[in-house]
């Protein structure tokens, strides 16, 4: 059974991604962990001592976390009602990167999927401090769900790469998974600087190609002059459903991401965007 971690401050936003996840997930029997974390911005140690009998701030924030959580899973059964799922709530006084950790720890979660909130821009979208930190902290699959994103079956999976890694089928399992129960293609996008690839990154697209035989797939190669400029080209003229990547922070991913402009991408994060982490399976 999969195990599948949902974190929700109670938002429309946050609804919409847990929303994705059932249905993505529809025929596949899960477990939903539906996750709040509270953290009062004022604690008064002096209001807790000398009036304990009275409700303190943080029992305050805790009885409406659980009462949050109480009505999200009201709402899904009303929505779903899939016999294939079962939810779990988790209430915590944490910090939200801090609980997810342990919660995929403790719990041995698959796959955590997560909202992100929108931003204007001509090519650049902030995705939020949260899934910024996700992306750095947790060692699992993650799944983020552009805010307002209305649901589409993941059959078009562009998934950029520099054949940097040498991938492994463990290493791919959530997206040959999720391919696989949706009839999916893998479009795999490489962008051509004017250096054609080595031997070890033809190598690499080979024991790809091997890794996707049973998979439908097909390699692109687009010549550009950055990976961001690359993938909304591609977007304007391929049907796009989910846009996959590894985290390779030695070199593709961290200078893909994580530029001195805190908590952008360089894309417009328009459909869900699945990272798996390479240093789990390094």
């Amino acid at each position: 059974m999969k195990k599948i971690l949902l974190p929700t401050d109670f938002s429309e936003n946050a609804y919409n991604a847990i929303s994705y996840a059932i249905k993505a997930f529809i025929d596949e029997k899960c477990t939903f962990y539906l996750l709040n974390t509270y953290t009062p911005v004022l604690y008064d140690s002096e209001y807790i001592l000398y009036n304990s009998t009275q409700p303190n701030l943080a029992e305050v924030y805790k009885k409406n976390s659980i009462s949050g959580l109480r009505k999200v899973e009201r709402k899904i059964n009303r929505d779903f009602n899939n016999p294939n799922h079962q939810f779990e709530k988790i209430s915590s006084f944490n910090l939200l990167i801090d609980e997810m950790k342990e919660q995929v720890k403790s719990k041995e979660i698959d796959l955590v999927i997560m909202g992100t909130q929108g931003a204007t821009g001509a090519e650049e979208i902030l995705i939020g401090t949260n899934s910024v930190h996700a992306l750095n902290k947790l060692k699992v699959p993650l799944l983020m769900i552009p805010s307002g994103y209305e649901y589409q079956s993941p059959v078009n999976i562009l998934f950029p790469t520099d054949f940097e890694l040498n991938f492994s089928p463990a290493q791919l399992e959530p997206i040959l998974n999720l391919a696989e129960k949706h009839t999916s293609r893998l479009n795999i996008l490489h962008v051509y600087f004017g250096k054609d690839l080595d031997e070890n990154q033809e190598k690499s697209k080979r024991n790809l190609s091997k890794i996707l035989e049973d998979t439908p797939h097909q390699f692109y190669t687009i010549e550009d002059k950055s990976v961001p400029k690359a993938i909304k080209k591609y977007q304007e003229q391929h049907e796009v459903d989910l846009l996959f990547m590894v985290n390779n922070k030695r070199s593709f991913f961290e200078n893909l991401l994580f530029r001195p402009v805190v908590n952008k991408i360089g894309f417009h994060i328009k459909v869900p965007f699945m990272v798996i982490q390479s240093g789990k399976f390094n």
